[in-house]
């Protein structure tokens, strides 16, 4: 605010090409804020897009009171206009009630006169007939606020008193019952002894612009709320995911009992778009009678809901395997399992029983992608037995198959999230793994070929999360 202005001082007009720019400046910008604000995604249930939607609501709304600002300098003030003249008689154009120059109005009280002056804009905030004439400052506070009569008193005694400008927000209830918030400023006027002679003052209802601000910070703080609540569930389903998955880390070997071990290693991959943690698994478990238990499994869903029906689903497979139900009936038992859950959902899985002694490799699938088998450097993907999706279906039946696995064999198991990348068909993914069978026939144990593969597919762009293991049959 400059500092007092005395009343024999004239105002001096600005340039008008410079006030031009300006408004062109600001046209564009506002149209460019406009265009961001229609390709924003109108989701009022992503916390995100409210909150992007409110900030730019905030900058079309100022920044079209700054046109409008910029438009009223241009103008300057209007001409005098002779009594006689017709203009001075014609009747004005009404103004929008939510037009943008309706939302400033000016006024100016004479101490010496008495006298009040309001511009046609302050009526129209104030929602006062022209005819009832303007109010004095003793009869201003009548329509304000109680809570904020004391901050407006204060103001203008100080202004009054002690020739400080005023600069301030109080609420007022118009004839018709609507609030508005108003922001004043203004200034002493004084006479050329230096005492004050009239007071002036900008008033501008802020309604608007105070709503657009508080859905910003109402937006905001849903926002950080929202990605609060996120990390806890990501942290939650972290610790619940290495709970249950295999504590193990490097290689495993399994069934000693028979001419043809097994080296195991797995590893989880989180989706790398979003790093989200989702209901995939593999695990690997020495069974009573000594065979060995290899099962990999993905259930649809992200974070503690995912993670929780994946532990449930995983600890059930364990305890059926370790009590003798061979591969199809288990996965009977899975699908009725997830049928019943309280958190329906469908997942695909496979469960594998390996006998060393046989060296057979009997298993059953969910609507899950087959073993790869990498033999003597050539590669196939097994013949996948009948199976839908768990949870797909009531009373489904799951058939088995049976393969024999020689010493040097090498068996690839994973979820689909490894090979489905974006905008790529899943054969082009499956063929990349295949692709690394020189690398995987060089490798010295299972935990390097799982390695390899992180090497290969950890870095894409993965919309899912992905887990992989690797089964290496010694001799």
């Amino acid at each position: 605010m400059p500092s007092h202005l005395f009343a024999d001082r004239p105002a001096q007009p600005p340039e008008p090409g410079t006030v031009d720019a300006l408004i062109s400046q600001t046209r564009r910008l506002r149209g460019d804020v406009d265009a961001v604000r229609r390709d924003s995604p109108a989701d009022e249930d992503d916390p995100q897009n409210r909150w992007q939607r409110a900030l730019c609501d905030l900058a079309v709304s100022q920044l079209d009171d700054l046109g409008a600002h910029l438009g009223q300098l241009k103008a300057g003030l209007p001409a005098e206009q002779a009594a006689d003249s017709p203009a001075a008689y014609a009747v004005p154009a009404p103004r929008a009630a939510g037009s943008l120059l309706s939302r400033v109005g000016s006024a100016e009280w004479d101490l010496l006169t008495d006298e009040v002056h309001w511009s046609d804009e302050l009526f129209q905030i104030f929602g006062r007939p022209l005819e009832s004439g303007p109010m004095s400052l003793d009869e201003l506070p009548s329509l304000v606020f109680a809570e904020d009569q004391t901050l407006l008193q204060s103001m203008v005694t100080d202004c009054l008193i002690d020739g400080k400008p005023i600069d301030g927000e109080f609420r007022i209830v118009r004839s018709d019952g609507r609030v508005r918030t108003v922001h004043m400023t203004g200034e002493p006027v004084l006479d050329t002894d230096g005492c004050t002679a009239s007071m002036w003052a900008v008033l501008r209802d802020v309604s608007e612009l105070r709503r657009s601000e508080r859905a910003v910070r109402e937006s905001r703080d849903s926002l950080q709320r929202h990605r609060q609540i996120e990390h806890t569930e990501r942290r939650v389903a972290v610790e619940l995911q290495e709970a249950v998955l295999p504590p193990w880390r490097g290689s495993l070997r399994f069934a000693h009992g028979g001419p043809a071990p097994l080296d195991v290693a797995g590893h989880y991959l989180p989706a790398a778009s979003t790093g989200l943690i989702g209901g995939d698994w593999y695990d690997a478990l020495a069974l009573p009678d000594g065979d060995a238990l290899l099962t990999v499994g993905d259930l649809t869903g992200h974070g503690v809901a995912a993670t929780s029906s994946m532990a449930m689903l995983l600890g059930a497979l364990r305890g059926m395997a370790v009590a003798g139900i061979r591969p199809g009936a288990l996965m009977g038992h899975l699908n009725q399992l997830l049928e019943t859950s309280v958190q329906p959902a469908l997942g695909s899985a496979m469960c594998c029983r390996y006998d060393p002694a046989s060296q057979v490799l009997t298993w059953s699938q969910a609507g899950h992608p087959a073993p790869l088998l990498f033999r003597g450097g050539a590669v196939r993907a097994l013949a996948r037995p009948e199976g839908v999706l768990l949870g797909a279906t009531t009373g489904a039946a799951y058939e088995e198959a049976e393969t024999r696995l020689l010493p040097g064999d090498l068996l690839v198991l994973h979820t689909d999230g490894l090979t489905r990348t974006a905008g790529a068909h899943h054969d082009a993914g499956t063929g990349r793994l295949m692709a690394l069978a020189p690398r995987l026939a060089e490798a010295r144990d299972a935990q390097d070929c799982v390695r390899s593969v992180i090497e290969e597919f950890g870095e894409g762009p993965r919309e899912d999360d992905a887990c992989v293991m690797v089964v290496r049959v010694g001799g």
